[in-house]
């Protein structure tokens, strides 16, 4: 069963089984992470689209199985815990490869209010790629894979209100390449 199967249905805000220690069997495990899979394969897509993001779900995973005494709920969810691994996973293997300079997966133009076309798009996608690492970490958790702004923070290792800041300049940028490029 493939992780897009499991994670069918899975809401987006659920916060999974109770955040206990991570289970110790392979089917316990198996079960615990499957409603985060879905998210942790968007957040995949969006934070290293060179690689192919279910390979990067499949050694988060093995990374999560092989960490799993580390957990600790008293620090976040299982969800958080997860999507940080991809998030390590997913630095690693963008500095092993060359960036391509358009994400594999940028906003449908009926997700946009007032609609965007595809050039506009990909004008988008272009100008995301211009943000610092940090900023781009910030919009790809917090639009992309839908993230709360604590999870965001958790992923990113900051408080919520670096993560607030974060995407207050990165929308201010963003602002500021669309309007640049819509003027020439």
């Amino acid at each position: 069963m493939s992780w897009r199967s499991r994670s069918a249905g899975a809401s987006p805000t659920s916060t999974g089984p109770p955040a206990g220690d991570a289970p110790d069997s392979p089917p316990a495990f198996a079960n615990w992470v499957g409603e985060h899979v879905g998210r942790m394969g968007l957040l995949a897509a969006r934070l290293a689209p060179a690689v192919d993001r279910d390979d990067l779900v499949q050694e988060a995973l093995l990374r999560a199985w092989r960490s799993r005494r580390s957990f600790d709920p008293a620090k976040g969810t299982p969800s958080t815990w997860l999507l940080t691994i991809v998030a390590n996973v997913a630095r690693q293997e963008r500095g092993r490869r060359s960036r391509v300079p358009i994400p594999a997966e940028i906003p449908d133009a009926a997700s946009v209010p007032g609609g965007l076309g595809a050039e506009d798009t990909i004008d988008l996608a272009r100008a995301v790629d211009t943000l610092a690492a940090r900023q781009r970490l910030a919009v790809d958790c917090f639009y992309f894979a839908g993230l709360t702004v604590v999870e965001t923070a958790a992923v990113m290792g900051c408080s919520e209100g670096t993560v607030k800041s974060t995407l207050a300049d990165a929308r201010t940028r963003l602002r500021a390449v669309m309007e640049d490029h819509h003027e020439h």
